[in-house]
């Protein structure tokens, strides 16, 4: 999760999937609070960690940029303008249940997905 969505995200999806692997910027095993788009998604590729975030406008240029260099990412997830909160934690957790590891490699995926 990216350090602008909101900690209830990584709680809440906790509590329906204990076992989803989950980090968020600006916590202790994540990127620091204020690292730079690019870099986070250096250490996405690096954890092999999808991207959740609310950055719509300036992300698909930083993605474009990583996959100019020749590298890849498992993939980002926008959060929807629209959806509740409680519907995107439902969805991103049966994302995590039920995706093929590569199944949203170097893409930008915008929610709703199903």
């Amino acid at each position: 999760m990216d350090e602008h969505v909101d900690p209830l995200y990584v709680r809440q999806i906790k509590r329906l999937n204990y076992e989803i692997a989950i980090r968020a910027v600006g916590r202790l095993d994540a990127p620091i609070k204020g690292a730079l788009d690019p870099e986070i998604l250096k250490w996405c590729e690096h954890k092999n960690f999808l991207l959740v975030t609310n950055n719509r406008k300036s992300m698909p240029l930083h993605l474009r940029d990583h996959l100019a260099e020749g590298r890849h990412i498992p993939g980002i997830i926008t959060l929807s303008k629209t959806m509740g909160i409680g519907d995107m934690i439902q969805e991103l957790v049966f994302l995590a249940e039920a995706s093929e590891n590569d199944e949203f490699r170097d893409q930008i995926k915008p929610m709703p997905i199903l």
